[in-house]
Order: structure tokens, then C-alpha cells, then sequence
């Protein structure tokens, strides 16, 4: 079962990197960049459960609370971004 775990979670990793660095957009690569901490969160708990060691829970926390922090930071970012970008223009539409 294991090898399955590491197997399963290095095809999601793989994924994950080809849309880091191909994605077109910040979100892109945002969300791939959830998709890998959500991977390592995955295998440490999953190293934690096999081997019974409790040891491990501090680093899943650090880690799920810096996905979240850098979730939120990179959505406001990008708020602020549209914000201050200029309206496009209207296509003209005939009147009914």
C-alpha cells in the first residue's frame, strides 16, 4: 500500500510542476503550487500513519497554515491587481 501512496502522490506532483511551469496565469500556478504543499502535507501524513509517530503533526500544521497564508496572500494580490487595471471599453451594441 505504500508504494501505491507514493506512487499516486508522485503523478499528482508531476502534474502539479508541468502547470507551475506552464501555467499562463498567476492563479495557474498559484493553484499548482496548493496542489504540491497538499501533496507533501499527504506523504508526511501518510509516512506518519505507517510508522505511528505523532512527531509529525507540527509539521502538517506549519505547512497547511503556510498553503493558506499564501492562498490568501497571492488572491488578494491578484484583487488589487484587477482593481487598478484600467476599465476595457465597451463594444458598441446597437439599440433595441
Amino acid at each position: 500500500m505504500w508504494i501505491a501512496i507514493a506512487l499516486l502522490l508522485s503523478a499528482a506532483t508531476l502534474l502539479s510542476m508541468v502547470r507551475l511551469l506552464l501555467g499562463p496565469s498567476i492563479l495557474d500556478r498559484s493553484i499548482s503550487l496548493d496542489v504540491l504543499l497538499a501533496c507533501a502535507i499527504a506523504g508526511i501524513g501518510a509516512y506518519g500513519a505507517y510508522h505511528r509517530e505523532a512527531s509529525v503533526l507540527p509539521i502538517l500544521l506549519v505547512l497547511a497554515l503556510l498553503g493558506f497564508v499564501g492562498s490568501v496572500s497571492v488572491s488578494r494580490f491578484v484583487a488589487k491587481q484587477e482593481k487598478s487595471a484600467p476599465p476595457e471599453p465597451l463594444e458598441d451594441v446597437e439599440d433595441r
